[in-house]
């Protein structure tokens, strides 16, 4: 087939359907409904051929409908990073728009490292938030999980002991599976201090923290253990776990009332209604 041959191919794909409504000016078909041409006059190779195009309204349709695929697409992403990166479901509701405001402080503290993302990656700056139990380290952890997820950034949130019981099961190549965690731009280890004790478990927990360190990328960490605790270890094999945490971390103390507690009652009061 000749250039020409092609062209005039490429032309009859392109005609446009005419519809009710629709017609011809200047020997141009034009749309009904918002009077602009559906066919336009493109020069090739010195002729003037007719050619298929959109009218003034399938081009605010079809920018619509890319729109909404757009947005589709990104709601389906986040929810693969939801899915992959809270492993604890009932995690994945806890943003700050179910905060009951009962810490202010540490809702100020954690939305304030979230509005300050960008600066805080490029900085290599992690959190290290620790307090009595119920005080809202977990949660807050979460917050900030669920809120850079929402805006498209990969995170991880688990906790040691999930991450150790998974390197337990491989036979070989644990480093690659450590390395693995250096994709999400943030990794969020609930629970310092519930893993198990062992010197191989501790290992494994130092190799973690020391891959995130030299990946140069923010982690947070959470712990019932008092800050004195992880400033002054009283075995030397916690020293450079604890060490390679507060370089990398800030510290925060989480204080306030127990919400755990404070769930449990009001849990406690609604049945003592339904009861009675």
């Amino acid at each position: 087939m000749n250039l020409d041959g092609v062209i005039e191919g490429l032309a009859k794909q392109n005609e446009p359907v005419m519809q009710e409504g629709d017609y011809i000016k200047d020997d141009l078909l034009i749309c009904g409904k918002c009077n602009t041409p559906k066919e336009c006059l493109v020069e090739i190779l010195g002729t003037v051929r007719k050619f298929g195009c959109l009218c003034k309204c399938q081009s605010e349709r079809y920018k619509n409908e890319q729109a909404k695929l757009r947005q589709r697409e990104a709601f389906e992403r986040i929810n693969r990073l939801r899915t992959q990166g809270i492993q604890d479901r009932s995690f994945r509701d806890w943003t700050f728009e179910n905060d009951d405001g009962s810490n202010p402080q540490l809702t100020d503290k954690a939305r304030r490292y979230c509005e300050k993302w960008d600066e805080m990656y490029q900085d290599n700056i992690g959190l290290l938030l620790w307090g009595n139990v119920g005080t809202g380290k977990t949660y807050f952890a979460a917050c900030i999980a669920n809120y850079l997820i929402d805006r498209g950034i990969p995170v991880l949130m688990t906790n040691f002991i999930r991450l150790t019981n998974a390197l337990m099961k491989l036979d070989e190549d644990k480093n690659t599976y450590i390395q693995s965690l250096n994709n999400y731009k943030l990794l969020i280890i609930d629970d310092l201090g519930a893993e198990r004790q062992n010197e191989y478990m501790l290992e494994q927990v130092y190799n973690i923290i020391d891959s995130r360190y030299k990946s140069k990328q923010p982690l947070i960490i959470t712990t019932n253990l008092s800050l004195s605790e992880i400033k002054n270890p009283v075995d030397i094999k916690y020293s450079r776990i604890y060490s390679r945490i507060l370089e990398m971390c800030v510290a925060i103390k989480c204080e306030g009332a127990d919400r755990r507690k404070k769930t449990f009652i009001a849990k406690i009061e609604k049945a003592k209604k339904l009861f009675d």
